[in-house]
């Protein structure tokens, strides 16, 4: 049976970027809920551990001293005229009381999973807080402060162990992606929504890495409308033989689930059950684990897409129907989707015939042909 570790507390939701920003700190709390409703965290092979805080020295791991300051003296409330600078200010990345403790304790749950997945303790730890993977070493961007997973995989880096990064969340994972540009210690793999259609516009099949890490970053950007058939095809035809040339230490993957066709921040057609098997692959290809949260911002979808996915990595059979005391909170009925909307079948297969071309270009690039 898989160890599993979950990295969560209410440390993850006690600050945050407000009810009216789309990365609200419920997303997190709904989701432990649920995931306790449903009886995961009582599974033997299941333990809970709070994540700790970053040092300034862990956070140095891939951020300048000049940026881990400004943060720390943004979030304490004093003034800061170069907010700017480092790309705060209202929209995507407002300054909010608290945010330097709050996101070091995201960057602080990935390191302890990291931690305990090198130790042998667990096979498997989820933090659900983290994936956040826009932020730069000396700035915020797309709703992150401090990027968890470049720190956390730097951080195996210099323990010598090669790194898989695959990157599932609807946007590109590209702060993660120009952290290691160089290295051929870490490969980076997203699957995104194109970027000529969605922030942060970048990810094309084309950046695939530069001097010693040529090759080592692989993207597949896909059209609006990609479903769960067509979205899961590109996917094995793309990352297991990538995962089985490189041959990782271990699999850090971004399991954003704003993929989903109800995700009102972008346009793929993912579904729970697409999503389900895509956490499923993504086990087969990793013996050793660190999940990452990420993004997704409906909140009747982000804690049933996540408890499901945790039951996956339990290896457990979730229930089919929401707990009584969840469903009359928040609503709903069934744990996986129902009813979803229908894809008119000319963008079905418009899709479809868009994500074999981009396949096979990739597959060309990274000569897997």
């Amino acid at each position: 049976m898989r160890q599993v570790a979950l990295i969560a507390s209410s440390a993850l939701w006690a600050h945050g970027h407000g009810g009216g920003h789309p990365l609200r700190p419920e997303r997190l709390r709904r989701t432990l809920e649920l995931m306790t409703k449903c009886g995961l965290l009582a599974r033997a092979n299941v333990t809970v551990l709070p994540p700790r805080r970053a040092t300034d020295e862990e956070l140095g791991l891939f951020h300048t001293p000049e940026y881990i300051e400004a943060v720390r003296r943004l979030s304490g409330g004093d003034p800061e005229p170069e907010a700017g600078r480092f790309n705060f200010g209202a929209g995507d990345n407002p300054v909010f009381v608290g945010m330097y403790d709050s996101e070091a304790v995201k960057a602080g749950g990935a390191l302890l999973g990291a931690e305990r997945v090198v130790g042998g303790q667990s096979d498997v730890a989820f933090n659900l807080g983290g994936g956040l993977h826009h932020a730069w070493r000396d700035h915020a961007s797309g709703f992150c402060v401090f990027n968890d997973a470049a720190i956390a995989i730097q951080w195996l880096v210099n323990l010598r162990w090669r790194v898989a990064y695959i990157d599932v969340d609807v946007h590109h994972g590209d702060g993660v992606q120009w952290a290691f540009y160089d290295n051929d210690q870490v490969l980076t793999i997203s699957l995104h929504q194109d970027g000529r259609t969605l922030f942060p516009g970048t990810g094309g099949v084309e950046e695939i890495g530069r001097g010693a890490g040529q090759g080592y970053a692989v993207n597949l950007p896909l059209p609006r409308h990609t479903d769960d058939e067509a979205y899961l095809w590109a996917f094995d035809q793309l990352v297991p033989p990538l995962i089985n040339r490189f041959d990782p230490d271990i699999v850090v993957t971004q399991l954003g689930v704003d993929t989903h066709i109800l995700d009102p921040l972008a346009e793929l057609d993912l579904t729970t059950h697409g999503q389900v098997e895509l956490v499923q692959r993504l086990g087969r290809l990793a013996p050793r684990w660190l999940a990452l949260g990420g993004g997704g911002y409906n909140l009747e979808v982000v804690p049933r897409a996540w408890t499901l996915a945790l039951a996956v990595m339990a290896e457990a059979d979730p229930p089919r129907e929401l707990p009584a005391g969840y469903r009359s909170a928040h609503g709903g009925r069934l744990l996986h989707d129902e009813g979803m909307p229908e894809i008119d079948p000319r963008l079905r297969l418009q899709a479809r015939q868009a994500v074999e071309r981009v396949v096979a270009e990739a597959r060309r690039i990274h000569q897997l042909d």
